[in-house]
């Protein structure tokens, strides 16, 4: 995926813009249509799965039972809730989600009361721990999940204002070639992909020598890392946004929005390169967070729930846009982020807007991560041979 994303940025980028826009749709219109013909060549190849019933209907049963049943008084002992390993043996495959001490509200769902069949319970009424279990995992990933939407909002901006930015500086390798603003992003794919390497490589052998994780360091810390580098590169970005419009004021460009200032692209560099870094840290880590901490039967929601992070994060970035342009609008149609002339704006001001949202952002996510409470599983362990020990329960908390 990164190679094909470096080529997108690289090659088809250099052809919309020095080839033609023909050429520059016709290529990947050639190679999405390659695609679905190895996809359907290569479909009887694939392993398909039973669908084990909607994740969805099950969090809503939960809800459902406990909303039913919010008058009962709670049990004394967890052990007392309902348990019934034939209903979530489909759903519990690597193992059985345990009891939990938070929201205790929804353990009301698994409740046994005279009117509940155990054998054949109805799940809108008596719901098993495991599926309690299933909806708190999810409740308890939604905060991190918040604190990801921010970060995705900071990285937009190199497709919208950076782009900007590149266009009005001297973009030339040499004399007769220049680098098309839009493939600014392989400095942040290129760093990406160095920093996961440098990461997998020495950075997990070194830590898991320190903290004896197998991991190296909880996905948590992985994201707090990356979080604090995007602060970093968006304060950079601002600070570099200064001194283009100081080579443009001292070479009387300041209102020639489309001369070129005698600047180098390459103090670009230092920002795209940071947000590639932050994105190899808090992105993967999140990533992790969502396939780890959702339950087994949810992993495809867990992922969902990070892609959605992404798309909130855009949305977020064109909402920022719109309020700054409203409230930063002066006499003549000005802003902090004029259409027409980047060099007459206040870019920087975003940019320092965006790093401030991202350090109360951090401090959120770290009182977050303080009190996140992983999900606890427990999985029976297996002989060589694939049989089960005699009492072979292993409780494990992920971190």
């Amino acid at each position: 995926m990164g190679a094909s994303m470096l080529v997108a940025v690289t090659v088809i980028v250099y052809i919309q813009d020095y080839v033609g826009w023909g050429w520059g749709l016709g290529v990947p219109s050639i190679a999405m249509f390659l695609s679905i013909v190895a996809f359907v060549v290569g479909y009887p190849l694939y392993r398909n799965l039973d669908p084990a019933g909607s994740p969805f209907t099950r969090l809503l049963q939960v809800c459902v039972a406990a909303f039913r049943k919010r008058n009962l008084d709670m049990v004394s002992d967890p052990k007392l809730l309902y348990e019934n390993e034939e209903i979530d043996a489909s759903i519990s495959v690597a193992g059985k989600l345990l009891h939990s001490k938070n929201m205790k509200f929804l353990d009301k769902a698994a409740i046994v009361t005279e009117e509940d069949n155990t054998k054949s319970p109805n799940l809108w009424t008596l719901n098993t721990v495991h599926r309690v279990e299933e909806l708190k995992s999810v409740i308890r990933m939604g905060p991190i999940w918040a604190a990801g939407i921010i970060l995705i909002t900071a990285y937009v901006q190199q497709n919208t204002f950076s782009l900007q930015q590149a266009k009005t500086m001297d973009r030339h390798l040499t004399p007769s070639f220049q680098i098309p603003a839009g493939s600014m992003t392989v400095f942040t794919m290129t760093s990406m992909l160095a920093t996961i390497a440098f990461y997998d490589r020495l950075f997990i052998p070194a830590m898991r020598f320190f903290t004896g994780l197998d991991r190296g360091i909880s996905f948590l810390h992985r994201m707090g890392i990356g979080f604090v580098i995007s602060i970093v590169a968006t304060l950079v970005a601002g600070f570099t946004e200064i001194k283009r419009k100081h080579v443009a004021s001292d070479f009387g460009l300041t209102h020639k929005p489309h001369a070129i200032i005698p600047m180098s692209v390459f103090w670009l560099v230092p920002q795209y390169s940071l947000h590639g870094v932050a994105e190899a840290f808090m992105s993967i880590g999140h990533l992790e967070f969502f396939y780890d901490q959702a339950p087994e039967s949810m992993r495809s929601t867990g992922m969902a729930l990070f892609w959605t992070a992404i798309s909130m994060g855009n949305y977020v970035s064109t909402l920022m846009v719109w309020i700054v342009h409203k409230l930063s609008a002066g006499p003549g149609g000005s802003n902090w982020l004029p259409d027409g002339n980047l060099n007459v704006g206040k870019l920087e001001y975003f940019y320092w807007l965006i790093t401030l949202l991202q350090i109360v952002n951090l401090f959120y996510y770290l009182l977050c991560a303080k009190f996140y409470t992983f999900k606890p599983i427990q999985i029976q362990r297996k002989e060589e041979g694939g049989e089960p020990k005699e009492n072979g329960v292993e409780l494990v908390s992920h971190v």
